[in-house]
């Protein structure tokens, strides 16, 4: 008997994600030089993923 294809390890799955998590988000707007400590993390900029 074969496994399902969703039970796939976690590794195997690596697929590009269109949408950053807040932590993200913030260490990409930092690298840009668009934020400062002590910004507030609500209401942030856009910000495209890393290719």
């Amino acid at each position: 008997m074969s496994m399902h294809s969703s039970l796939k390890g976690a590794a195997k799955i690596r697929t590009k994600r269109n949408v950053l998590k807040r932590f993200e988000r913030i260490d990409s707007l930092k690298k840009d030089g668009r934020w400062k400590d002590g910004d507030r993390a609500h209401g942030l900029p856009k910000t495209k993923p890393e290719a």
